[in-house]
């Protein structure tokens, strides 16, 4: 499968754990080919076809007119990032465990390390976010 040029990770910018991993993502994608909004944005989440409370609940990452969720987006988004199918090839075999890994990492999101959320340190691409 042909890896997309580019894609829109879609994540919750009112949380502190979420946009420290957003900055490791960044780090790594070093050509910028992955757009990252909060999903506080205005229209961010109907972007993906969801819902803002879905994207709450699940990372989404949308190339090609696909969208994928949870631990799926991560390594979608990766491969994207470094133009390598490893990510996914990864997640094919690993999917199971990712997404129970995933499950807790986003249950627990808010007692993991993080740094000032997204929509407070640039809270006009929130929109008519409140961050807490």
């Amino acid at each position: 499968m042909a890896i997309p040029e580019s894609g829109l990770l879609v994540f919750d910018g009112e949380c502190g754990f979420c946009t420290r991993a957003l900055g490791w993502f960044r780090l790594l994608d070093r050509e910028a080919r992955v757009t990252s909004l909060p999903l506080q944005g205005p229209g961010v989440p109907e972007r993906v076809g969801a819902t803002p409370e879905r994207c709450k609940e699940v990372l989404h990452f949308t190339a090609d007119g696909r969208v994928t969720t949870g631990a799926a987006a991560i390594n979608a988004a990766l491969s994207v990032a470094l133009r390598r199918d490893l990510p996914q090839t990864v997640y094919a075999r690993t999917a199971g465990v990712q997404e129970r890994v995933y499950t807790w990492v986003a249950a627990h999101r808010g007692r993991l390390p993080g740094m000032t959320p997204w929509c407070t340190r640039y809270p006009d691409s929130c929109g008519a976010c409140t961050a807490a």
